[in-house]
């Protein structure tokens, strides 16, 4: 790949930023007179594309969950296995209380929604659809086919 200039790289990580060409342009110092068409000829560049790429396809796979992360979770949660934080007041006497941080297992309910959301993934059931009147509908379209055939 190709070296970028400080310039192109600074337009590229503006760009990625504010999604804006034209004001990444200003902000990386090209002029502003023609900032717009200076904006336009780097996005066309393949070195900067290639590089917004990579840096867009970075911050995704850092901040946003995968299918394999998400499983992971809710198999530790319906097992029991991971903690969230909490918190808990309690009383120290003559009206005053303290609130203290602390960390809980899930509950029965948690442990139920994280088995439900992993069955659904596993396809382990179905909901049944139930559809009526097709009988009818058949029955209908038999006959209009018949009609059109010169059978009825």
């Amino acid at each position: 790949m190709a070296k970028l200039t400080e310039k192109q790289k600074r337009f590229a990580d503006e760009y990625i930023i504010s999604l804006n060409a034209t004001q990444a342009a200003i902000k990386a110092g090209y002029s502003k007179k023609y900032a717009n068409t200076n904006a336009s000829k780097l996005l066309h560049n393949t070195t900067i594309k290639q590089h917004i790429d990579e840096q867009l396809a970075k911050i995704s796979s850092e901040k946003v969950a995968d299918a394999q992360e998400v499983m992971e979770y809710l198999t530790s949660v319906m097992r029991g296995k991971s903690t969230s934080e909490i918190v808990v007041v309690e009383g120290e006497g003559e009206g005053c209380s303290r609130a203290r941080r602390i960390d809980k297992a899930p509950d029965e309910k948690e442990k139920l929604k994280a088995a439900e959301l992993l069955g659904k993934r596993l396809g382990m059931w179905k909901d049944k659809i139930e559809v009526s009147g097709m009988d009818e509908e058949k029955s209908k379209l038999s006959d209009l086919l018949k009609q059109m055939r010169g059978d009825g």
